[in-house]
């Protein structure tokens, strides 16, 4: 089976799925995140942000031309059927693999909804920009 993939909209996807980061760890969520992880203002985790930021392009570039294939395979065509597709990657991959940082890592459940919450817009959104953008 031959994937048509619109590597344009691939990078658009990894864009916004930056910009959806940004503004759910930033303004939206970022303060509650802080005091789930157990941080301050004063202890954050200090590091190469330049190279973070790469490293996690690079991560979105990979979902996002991954997610191209499922929504090619679902042969999704409308808003809907590519927000579908993303529910679906999301509850059956991202929620589940996530539950890990609860049940072995000892992290809160309100820090599991809200990343999990994160995930699940995220690949909602890529996923209907994938399907509309043709």
């Amino acid at each position: 089976m031959v994937v048509e993939i619109n590597y344009l909209a691939v990078v658009g996807a990894a864009v916004l799925s930056m910009v959806l980061g940004m503004l759910w760890y930033g303004p939206l969520f970022g303060k509650k995140w802080m005091g789930l992880m157990g941080y301050s203002e004063k202890n954050m985790p200090k590091g190469n942000m330049g190279q973070m930021y790469i490293l996690a392009f690079v991560g979105a570039l990979v979902m996002a031309y991954v997610l191209s294939h499922f929504v090619d395979y679902a042969e999704a065509k409308t808003l809907v059927e590519g927000a579908m597709v993303g529910f679906w990657v999301w509850l059956g991959f991202m929620a589940t693999l996530m539950l890990g940082s609860v049940l072995w890592e000892g992290k809160p459940w309100e820090l599991y909804f809200l990343n999990a919450g994160h995930k699940l817009v995220e690949v909602v959104v890529i996923a209907v920009l994938l399907t509309m953008w043709v």
